[in-house]
C-alpha cells in the first residue's frame, strides 16, 4: 500500500512550486511533478491529507492524457521512476505511483472551463444573469440540466489561497491573443466531448471540468491533470436527476460536510473525521474504477 504523503521533502532537488495537491521540482531540463494526498476546498488546503489520493489521481490524468494523444500532445515524458534522473532514485518509495517527469512549458494564464451541466458557480451566475461568462443560456434551465451543447467558461488562474475568477471569452483573446484563445477553446471542448462520452459509458456523467495548457518549442501541449475527481464535477448517471444537487464522485462530499459545521471558510481549515476522510477516499476510488478500469477492459 502506497505511503500517505502531506508534503514532500526531497533535500537534493529544487522546489519549482508547491500548489494545493502537487509539489513541483525542478530538474533543470524538466520538472518532477509528485501528487500528494493533501485535498483542498474553497481554496483552503484541508490539514488531513486522504490517504493513496495523490496515486489515484495519477493514475487517473495518465489514463486521460493518453486517451487525448490524438487529440493534443501532453507534457508527460514518464512516470516509471526507473527511467527519472539519477537525483530522484533515492526517493523512489515516494515517488512510485505518484509522480511524473515532465516537459517545461510556459503555462498559459487560463483556466480552461467547459461546462456540459449547470452547476456549482455555472448554475449562480445563470440564476442571478442568465449567463454564464457572457454567454447568454436558455431561459427555465434547472440546477444539474445538461446544457443544449458543451461550453468553454474560461476563469482567472488564481495564486494559491485566492479564488479563480469567470471570465468572458473576449478577455481571454486579450490576455494570450485571438489565434491562441480560440485553439485552446476548441481543443478544450474536444477533450471535453470525448472524455464525457467514454466516461457515460463507463456510467459517470462529466458536468464540468477545467484543463490547463503550456507552450513550449514545438506547440500547446496539455499540462497538470486531466479529467480527475480534483478538476471535474463527475455524477453516477443511474442517480442522475436534475432539478438538484446530485451525489458525485468528487470533493463535494467534503464540500457539503463543511458546508455543515462553524467554518467561514478561512485558513486554517478545520479537522476532518476519519469518517469524512474515509467516504471522500471512496469517492476517488470509485472514479479510478469507473473511469479507468472498466476502459481498460472494454
Amino acid at each position: 500500500m502506497a505511503n500517505t504523503i502531506f508534503e514532500t521533502q526531497f533535500e537534493s532537488m529544487s522546489v519549482f512550486k508547491r500548489g494545493k495537491v502537487r509539489d513541483i521540482y525542478d530538474l533543470g531540463d524538466t520538472l518532477l511533478m509528485v501528487a500528494t494526498d493533501r485535498i483542498s476546498a474553497f481554496d483552503v488546503i484541508m490539514s488531513d491529507p486522504v490517504p493513496e489520493k495523490g496515486c489515484i489521481l495519477t493514475r487517473i490524468s495518465l489514463f486521460w492524457f493518453e486517451v487525448m494523444e490524438s487529440i493534443i500532445s501532453n507534457h508527460v515524458i514518464t512516470s516509471d521512476v526507473n527511467e527519472y534522473p539519477e537525483v530522484c532514485q533515492p526517493y523512489r518509495q515516494e515517488l512510485e505511483g505518484r509522480s511524473m517527469l515532465v516537459k517545461k512549458t510556459e503555462p498559459l494564464p487560463v483556466e480552461c472551463v467547459v461546462r456540459g451541466y449547470i452547476s456549482g458557480s455555472g448554475w449562480k451566475a445563470y440564476q442571478e444573469t442568465g449567463e454564464i461568462c457572457g454567454i447568454e443560456l436558455p431561459d427555465g434551465l434547472r440546477e444539474s440540466d445538461p446544457l443544449p451543447e458543451p461550453i468553454f467558461t474560461p476563469s482567472t488562474k488564481a495564486e494559491l489561497g485566492e479564488h479563480d475568477v469567470n471570465i468572458p471569452f473576449e478577455q481571454v483573446k486579450e490576455m494570450i491573443g485571438a489565434e491562441r484563445a480560440e485553439q485552446i477553446r476548441d481543443i478544450s471542448l474536444q477533450i471535453y466531448r470525448r472524455g464525457a462520452e467514454l466516461a457515460e459509458k463507463s456510467g459517470i456523467l462529466i458536468a464540468d471540468t477545467k484543463f490547463e495548457f503550456g507552450v513550449e518549442e514545438n506547440g500547446l501541449l496539455l499540462i497538470d491533470e486531466i479529467l480527475t475527481p480534483d478538476s471535474s464535477r463527475f455524477w453516477p448517471k443511474a442517480t442522475y436527476q436534475p432539478g438538484g444537487p446530485q451525489e458525485s464522485f468528487d470533493k463535494q462530499y467534503l464540500r457539503d460536510y463543511l458546508n455543515s459545521v462553524d467554518w467561514d471558510k478561512m485558513p486554517p481549515a478545520p479537522p476532518l473525521p476519519r469518517e469524512v476522510i474515509e467516504n471522500t477516499k471512496k469517492k476517488y476510488e470509485e472514479a479510478l474504477q469507473g473511469l479507468v478500469s472498466q476502459a481498460d477492459a472494454s
